[in-house]
C-alpha cells in the first residue's frame, strides 16, 4: 500500500438515536464528538438512525409484503404475457425447419 493517501482506521462508537444503543467498531469516518466507552476510553462517537438495533428486519417487526397481489396489479396494469405471443405466433413462419430450429431441433 501507498503510504499517507489511505484515512486512518481507528475504534469508532457508532451510537443509533432511535433505539438508545451503541456499538464499538473501526472506521475511518471521523468525529469532532467523542464519547466514553464502557472501557473507560474516549472514543469518537458517529450518531446513525437505523442501526441493527432499530431496523424492522432485524427487530423482527418487518411487514410481509403481499407479492402475489403485486404480481396480478401487474398482471392487469399491462396484460398478459400469452396474449402478446398469441399476437406473435401469427406472424411466424409455419415451415418445418423453423418450427424444429423453435423447439430446439429434431426429437
Amino acid at each position: 500500500m501507498k503510504q499517507g493517501i489511505h484515512p486512518e482506521y481507528r475504534p469508532v462508537v457508532f451510537r443509533d438515536a432511535s433505539a438508545g444503543s451503541a456499538f464499538l467498531t473501526r472506521s475511518t469516518r471521523t468525529s469532532e464528538k467523542t464519547v466514553t466507552w464502557e472501557d473507560g476510553r474516549e472514543y469518537p462517537v458517529i450518531d446513525v438512525e437505523v442501526s441493527s438495533a432499530s431496523h424492522p428486519f432485524y427487530t423482527g417487526t418487518a411487514k410481509v409484503l403481499d407479492t402475489a397481489g403485486r404480481v396480478e396489479r401487474f398482471r392487469r396494469r399491462y396484460g398478459s404475457r400469452s396474449a402478446a405471443e398469441g399476437a406473435g405466433a401469427a406472424d411466424a413462419p409455419t415451415s418445418a425447419a423453423s418450427a424444429e430450429a423453435t423447439a430446439g431441433g429434431p426429437r
